[in-house]
């Protein structure tokens, strides 16, 4: 078997036309999915934690970050224009590299929207005991924490997870319509903490504004770009656009200025209302606002970090179910992952079982580790894209593009160093996890996928009719 065996392009038609979903996703849709996916946690917690890193010069590690993450974005659309298939980066991989490589990418996204959903779902449970708790109710610590945190299960944060696997069970155009609403207050909850934090800010607390130089702003960029993680999910969503020609770049290019300014400008208010050191990490923005007496301000923003986390955690449940139903429809997973709703017109084998892994994660496993090599995955996987759009650019030259990334080859060079800078910037611990998921994904592959693979298969139908 040629474990690096590439699928072809009458492949990838079949897929699409056999696909059983619906498409209804608009660009406004889609952007406000990629909003709801990137502008969650990452708004309010990693700007204070990268702060810590990088001192004021958190606003360059922003800038920095922003600018991979369009890079990678110009990237994302030239491919997802040419191929409107869900499974994101897992599906360009099969196109340009073949299938070993794109189980390995597979693995890695896993890795993303699955334990983000989780971690995602800790910090949401944290947050809404917290506001119950300023209400005068106090839920009992042993169905509020983790074993490893001396309770029994993290029992909000495995409810949250259900409902909302729930929502995406009966249908992505009615989840669309909840997180659009969702994402509109979040962004407006935002632009109020901005607002209300420009008029306290001291200039003062800018200075020294590198105070650990150019290796404070990397170790900052490194720390926020996860930030920037769950915008690829919205190419995941090109199987269920209206018009993917156009309106999955419209909605990635949407939503990285979108989401850009957001973060510069909470990253500017923020260490100039408080000095860097004195910045609380796990509840950075509310903390800035009762800090400077804005005590309704610092509630309401704190309701908004709820809805902020809702959306998120829709997003990257939406994305990890439809890559597991794209490789399941490979034979790299069962086949039981790709089975369409007859009813909802969702793949709904696929989300029960994203739900049930993604809340025993949450309510019973320690996720401070496990969420470190987060980045690594998604920095790797947007390497693959940037190098996927050079090696399509040579071997499909007159393929129709609806979308051509600018500046071939040299913009995705940039991307793959900027990425790779970043890399070098992670910590050991966050390689040596990542290593051990991706040993994991490599015995599943030699162990199940290699045998079950369906471009595998037609290849020994194919050698027996011959024979």
């Amino acid at each position: 078997m040629n474990i690096f065996k590439k699928k072809s392009l009458d492949q990838l038609k079949d897929s699409i036309e056999k696909t059983g979903l619906k498409k209804n996703l608009k660009a406004r849709d889609i952007a406000a999915l990629g909003i709801g996916a990137v502008v969650g946690v990452g708004i309010f917690v990693a700007t204070g934690e990268g702060a810590h890193a990088a001192g004021p010069g958190i606003i360059v590690s922003f800038i920095l970050c922003g600018i991979v993450a369009a890079l990678c974005g110009l990237c994302y659309c030239e491919l997802a224009t040419m191929f409107p298939v869900a499974g994101s980066t897992y599906s360009y991989s099969y196109i340009a590299f073949g299938e070993f490589v794109a189980m390995i990418i597979g693995w890695c996204l896993t890795a993303e929207y699955s334990v983000a959903v989780s971690a995602v779902a800790s910090g949401w449970s944290g947050t809404f005991r917290g506001i119950l708790q300023n209400a005068g109710i106090t839920l009992p610590h042993a169905i509020c924490a983790s074993p490893s945190k001396g309770g029994i299960i993290d029992l909000p944060a495995v409810i949250i997870i259900l409902i909302l696997a729930g929502l995406l069970y009966y249908g992505m155009h009615e989840s669309a319509r909840v997180n659009d609403v969702i994402v509109v207050i979040k962004i407006f909850v935002i632009l109020l903490f901005v607002f209300l934090g420009v008029s306290h800010i001291k200039v003062s607390n800018y200075t020294p504004f590198m105070p650990f130089g150019w290796k404070g702003v990397f170790t900052g960029a490194s720390t926020v770009f996860f930030s920037y993680i769950g915008f690829d999910s919205i190419s995941t969503a090109a199987e269920e656009a209206e018009n993917p020609g156009k309106d999955v770049s419209r909605g990635i290019i949407m939503c990285l200025i979108a989401v850009s300014v957001l973060y510069v400008s909470v990253a500017v208010v923020l260490t100039g209302m408080v000095p860097f050191r004195e910045i609380v990490s796990e509840n950075a923005v509310p903390a800035a606002l009762s800090r400077v007496g804005i005590n309704w301000g610092s509630a309401l923003v704190g309701v908004g970090a709820i809805l902020g986390m809702i959306s998120t955690m829709i997003a990257m449940l939406y994305g990890q179910i439809r890559i597991f139903m794209v490789m399941s429809r490979d034979g790299l997973l069962p086949k039981a992952f790709s089975k369409i709703h007859k009813v909802h017109k969702t793949p709904y084998v696929s989300t029960i079982i994203t739900a049930i892994i993604a809340s025993v994660i949450a309510g019973l496993l320690p996720l401070d580790i496990i969420v470190e090599f987060l980045s690594i995955g998604t920095l790797l996987s947007f390497m693959v894209v940037s190098l996927g759009v050079i090696y399509l650019r040579k071997t499909m030259p007159n393929f129709d593009r609806k979308f051509k990334c600018p500046g071939v080859p040299f913009t995705p060079i940039i991307t793959v160093l900027c990425c790779l800078v970043l890399l070098v910037s992670m910590r050991a611990i966050t390689w040596i996890g990542f290593c051990v998921w991706l040993a994991i994904g490599i015995i599943f592959y030699f162990v199940y996928g290699r045998t079950h693979s369906v471009i595998q298969n037609e290849k020994l139908d194919e050698d027996s009719h011959s024979a």
